[in-house]
């Protein structure tokens, strides 16, 4: 590469010493079920069925290496969900509409969350993550499934990431994609999730103009943008629409035509479930400010529009 335009490339992208990070949710090689189980540490594990987060979450070790981007060492996470996927939120009913198998960032355990999500969610941060499918626990695409996302207290989506056929409408050629949607359901960007390959996103949010930007590579590519810098329309601005960073499984029902017109709507607590196990795998999860730059993966950075 000519001197000129090697110059040019490096002041789009550059190395960085250090990233910015505000939570690192790439799981250290000797953190254990039993931390997971009692919440400690960096996850917050609640959002589940009755059974310990270890029976849904799996930590895969040296067995699948996590996504290539990153130098910190990690272990990919197997996030499961099954017909004990039952969330029963304090004081409200079991959600037997849904099956649940979440991971809430936290600093650690017993931390402000409220307080913490403020840190993550002022200024310009950016959401990383990378899936893969899990061939032995296929997804089941005529439903929907909400697998990244940050909920205000709400319920609302800042964004997400999406699979699956949106609940109450009909397969399509794109309910195999992986689809980032924004706070209204729009999506800014879709690719197919094909199998055995990281995919690897992340995710600008600018807290101050209430936009959004996605970044995305498969395996070892570093990201590239993929959507233009677009308003997050009807989002709320200021604390009310800060909320939980949540990756792992969401499953919604199909339609139970024997139930009433209210009850179809309660996408909650009513509904048809189908299948048994399902999962997929988590690498790469992390926050970071972008005052400098974007990591884009091997150490490189680049500018973000705002």
């Amino acid at each position: 590469m000519h001197s000129a335009s090697l110059s040019l490339l490096l002041g789009f992208v550059a190395l960085v010493r250090s990233t910015p990070v505000l939570w690192d949710g790439r799981a250290p090689f000797d953190y254990t079920k039993a931390e997971l189980d009692a919440s400690d540490g960096p996850y917050l594990s609640v959002v589940k069925g009755t059974q310990n987060a270890s029976h849904y979450d799996s930590f895969l070790g040296h067995s699948l290496p996590a996504t290539p981007l990153w130098s910190t060492p990690e272990q990919a996470i197997l996030t499961t969900i099954d017909n004990s996927s039952i969330f029963t939120p304090g004081g409200s009913p079991p959600q037997n509409g849904f099956r649940r198998g979440e991971i809430i960032a936290q600093p650690f355990a017993g931390a402000n969350r409220t307080t913490f999500d403020a840190v993550l969610e002022t200024g310009v941060s950016a959401f990383h993550f990378s899936v893969r499918t899990d061939d032995a626990l296929p997804l089941n695409y005529k439903h929907e499934y909400q697998v990244v996302w940050i909920e205000p207290t709400d319920g609302t989506h800042v964004f997400d990431l999406q699979i699956g056929t949106p609940f109450n409408t009909t397969p399509s050629a794109t309910s195999h994609n992986l689809k980032i949607r924004s706070h209204n359901s729009t999506v800014l960007f879709s690719t197919p999730f094909v199998p055995e390959t990281w995919h690897n996103f992340a995710v600008v949010v600018d807290w101050t103009h209430l936009t959004l930007q996605v970044h995305y590579s498969a395996g070892a590519q570093t990201l590239s943008t993929v959507s233009k810098v677009v308003p997050n329309t009807g989002v709320t601005a200021g604390s009310a629409g800060q909320g939980e960073f949540h990756f792992g499984v969401l499953k919604l029902p199909l339609i139970d035509p024997s139930e009433t017109p209210a009850e179809q709507g309660d996408v909650v607590h009513y509904g048809i479930q189908e299948g048994t196990r399902e999962g997929l795998i988590y690498s790469g999860v992390f926050v970071e400010s972008v005052q400098h730059g974007l990591s884009v993966g091997h150490g490189l950075t680049t500018s973000v529009g705002h």
